[in-house]
């Protein structure tokens, strides 16, 4: 048996195949140790999104080998996948697995961690691009109130700015035979709360003309019983097809919530992107959703600074966003990615000014956010209550993800959905009361 220890940088997906990888070795006998910890074999799934998440993939990975010199040092994910011989310089690295045979990494392991004094095999691990779903559970080891469900890998987009299509390779999907047996096994598990994910996640099903789509996913798992809350990760805004909605609209456990990136509010910034629609499409397609499910929540991403973004093209993305009344907005300073179109882009923005940009962004979220929590007050709500917060609270979420703050009364309230009467806002977070039969 040996100790193991997980790092994980970037998005939920990583998170998930985190999950996923850490029930595999605990099923196999092995322990899970904290990362800050002596162990015998550190993992690091790393991120490449933005030069941050890369500057930090690598500084974990020395972080790990200066811990324990001793340690197997195995490396995953997006980093090595796109920059493999940058990876295999890292003295101290023992073995690379990219984004595929994470299924087998438990066997991988343990037969490198047996033969470590011969080195006769393979330390870097099939970096090209799979066109099949890698299946592995999901995991079901943490709290048992949400869990997330990687349905969908891979991306055919090619925004031009975006290295994921290179990291995660082409579009592929879980079978709905596949979802349905993991939701099953996640409500077993506790799971009040199944999220779907997935790198594409609108395009569910495309790599097949006569497969299925999100919709048939989501209502694969809503038909599941015992499922209580289902949400859907990020997708693009031209992917809401109107039968989600539908569903939305009539099914309460749909949760009313939806991310769907904007990027730039300037459509000359959107065509040099490569994004799939205008701002024009996209202000009716969210006039459409808001219509039909009015108590939705949407949130959003947006790119501050990318090259050729004039004063002029950043105060229109401004206004466009301001108009969209997002609940809230994650802002992303320009990162150029080596080897993506946009790298050699002329019209570099300056540092100093992206993040001039990006604060001026995050004074707009900052009301925007504000004025939705507050248009909550008086509402009711149902909550999955996940942890204490504090002296007699306890915290939890809202369908439309927003985190509440109710007076617990000393009960545990951990993993229970229970309907809240949204009494306060106090500038900063939400406060209700539990409604009483």
């Amino acid at each position: 048996m040996a100790k193991i220890a997980f790092y994980t940088l970037g998005c939920k997906v990583n998170q998930a195949d985190t999950a996923s990888m850490e029930n595999l070795f605990l099923r196999s006998g092995h322990q899970l140790v904290s990362f800050d910890g002596e162990a015998d074999v550190y993992i690091i799934n790393t991120c490449v999104v933005t030069n941050t998440g890369q500057r930090k993939s690598r500084q974990t990975i020395h972080r790990a080998i200066r811990k324990n010199p001793n340690a197997l040092i195995v490396v995953t994910g997006c980093y090595p996948q796109t920059a493999a011989e940058e990876v295999k310089a890292i003295a101290g690295v023992d073995m690379i697995i990219g984004n595929q045979d994470r299924a087998q990494i438990v066997q991988l392991v343990e037969e490198r961690l047996a033969h470590r004094q011969t080195d006769t095999l393979d330390a870097v691990h099939k970096l090209t691009a799979s066109t099949a779903f890698e299946e592995m559970a999901a995991g079901d080891i943490t709290d048992k109130t949400r869990a997330f469900l990687k349905i969908q890998e891979g991306c055919n987009q090619f925004c031009t700015y975006c290295i994921i299509p290179y990291a995660r390779g082409p579009l592929r999907s879980r079978s709905l035979e596949s979802i349905r047996t993991e939701t099953q096994r996640l409500i077993s598990a506790g799971f009040k709360e199944i999220v779907l994910i997935g790198i594409h996640l609108g395009c569910y099903g495309k790599e097949n003309p006569d497969g299925p789509t999100l919709y048939d996913a989501v209502k694969t798992v809503l038909d599941v019983p015992g499922v209580q809350r289902l949400r859907l990760g990020s997708l693009e805004s031209v992917e809401v097809e109107p039968r989600l909605l539908t569903l939305m609209q009539e099914d309460a456990r749909f949760c009313r919530h939806l991310h769907l990136p904007l990027q730039s509010g300037c459509d000359k910034v959107l065509q040099a992107m490569h994004r799939p629609y205008t701002t024009a499409k996209f202000k009716t397609l969210l006039a459409d959703i808001k219509n039909r499910v009015p108590d939705i929540a949407i949130t959003t991403d947006v790119i501050a600074g990318f090259p050729g973004e004039t004063e002029a093209d950043f105060e229109t993305t401004c206004k466009f966003a301001e108009s969209c009344g997002f609940s809230k907005m994650h802002i992303f300073p320009f990162s150029a990615r080596k080897g993506t179109p946009a790298e050699k882009f002329a019209g570099a923005v300056m540092e100093a000014v992206k993040k001039e940009r990006a604060d001026i962004l995050g004074k707009i979220d900052e009301t925007m956010h504000k004025t939705f929590l507050q248009a909550m007050v008086g509402q009711n709500a149902e909550v999955l209550f996940e942890q204490p917060a504090g002296e007699d609270y306890f915290e939890g979420l809202t369908g439309n993800y927003q985190r509440v703050f109710v007076k617990s009364g000393g009960h545990n309230l951990g993993g229970e959905i229970l309907p809240v009467k949204i009494t306060a806002f106090d500038g900063e977070k939400l406060f209700g009361e539990i409604i009483k039969d």
